[in-house]
């Protein structure tokens, strides 16, 4: 695997804007999420699917997809 190039400060072009993140006062976050691309997610989507099929929490989530898509695009 190729090394990131260094600039003149020694940093790498990942170090220098995590940096500028911490330095906004903004906080680095990993998350692990499920891969949609393996089997066993549309298993397991499925699965949980039908157990929530009819009940009063389906159309809560329901309205909660509705919203998010619903959003307003970032302005340029």
């Amino acid at each position: 695997m190729p090394r990131p190039k260094r600039t003149d400060d020694g940093l790498t072009k990942f170090q220098r804007c995590r940096r500028q993140q911490l330095h906004r006062g903004m906080k680095e976050l990993r998350l692990w999420v499920p891969d949609p691309h393996r089997a066993e997610f549309a298993a397991e989507a499925q699965r949980q699917g039908v157990l929530l099929r009819g009940r009063p929490e389906e159309a809560e989530a329901l309205d909660f997809i509705s919203a998010v898509v619903a959003w307003p695009a970032p302005a340029p």
